[in-house]
């Protein structure tokens, strides 16, 4: 009998650590491959509880997401993604959370004797055959690359040259294997340590392109949503947002009330 009770005590404690030890299944934008293992670590180390996350562009996730992909949380690139989402019904009711502004580069490798410093103009060079942008047709980053393209004059001179990366993590791959010879990406990546180790960047002018602002959602069909809360609330601790600005991210004042 002892042995029958201490087995169904173990048996009744394995089953509160797997209640309790929760994984968060995120849904995020390519723009945060540097930033987000360093997010989910601190997370974990907080509260014990460990983040799955899957990376890609954020238009791509909106569709996945409507044909019900099993994410807790979304991190778009692109705010109007999160509400058009909400606007569906497929989001937690006052869940969206804007938790950064993205800023984009002129990136290239350091062996390519390019000088991004130049600025857009740069692009012109005979010496630029390829440049990488995000497909702007899902990507958020790939519509303020073309939108500081135009806005410096020279959208029409440089499309010939354009490639088109799946999302601004393969846009940088891009540049990196030598595919293309300057990138337009995000800062966020230009800016972690591997990539910097490689390469040089010059940021491109705030004005040139709207404002890449980011928002996190809960997933409406989510059955992690006190967790997913807690991620949010966590987002907003001034430690972390500290370390979003330390990967390029600029990070709202959030409003008074």
């Amino acid at each position: 009998m002892a042995i029958q009770v201490l087995l169904s005590v173990l048996l009744l404690l394995a089953g509160v650590r797997a209640a309790t030890a929760q994984d968060l299944a995120v849904a995020a934008a390519s723009d945060l491959q540097a930033a987000f293992p360093a997010l989910a670590a601190q997370f974990e180390k907080t509260t014990g509880h460990h983040v799955t996350v899957t990376l890609g562009s954020s238009g791509n996730f909106v569709a996945q997401i409507q044909n019900g992909a099993p994410f807790d949380l979304f991190f778009s690139a692109d705010i109007d993604y999160a509400r058009r989402l909400e606007s569906a019904g497929l989001v937690e009711t006052g869940s969206l959370y804007q938790y950064a502004v993205g800023k984009i580069v002129l990136w290239t490798r350091k062996d390519s004797g390019i000088d991004v410093t130049r600025g857009v103009r740069v692009l012109r060079d005979e010496r630029v055959r390829k440049i990488a942008i995000a497909n702007p047709e899902h990507a958020p980053y790939g519509r303020a690359a073309v939108a500081a393209l135009k806005h410096e004059g020279i959208y029409d001179a440089v499309q010939p040259k354009i490639v088109l990366g799946e999302n601004i993590s393969q846009t940088a791959q891009f540049v990196q294997s030598g595919n293309a010879d300057v990138g337009v990406i995000a800062l966020s990546l230009a800016a972690a340590p591997k990539t910097k180790e490689i390469g040089s960047y010059a940021e491109l002018p705030a004005g040139s392109y709207p404002p890449i602002e980011q928002a996190a959602v809960i997933i409406s069909a989510s059955k992690n949503k006190v967790l997913a809360r807690t991620f949010l609330d966590f987002l907003r601790r001034p430690e972390t947002t500290r370390l979003l600005e330390s990967f390029g991210f600029d990070v709202p004042v959030p409003a008074s009330k």
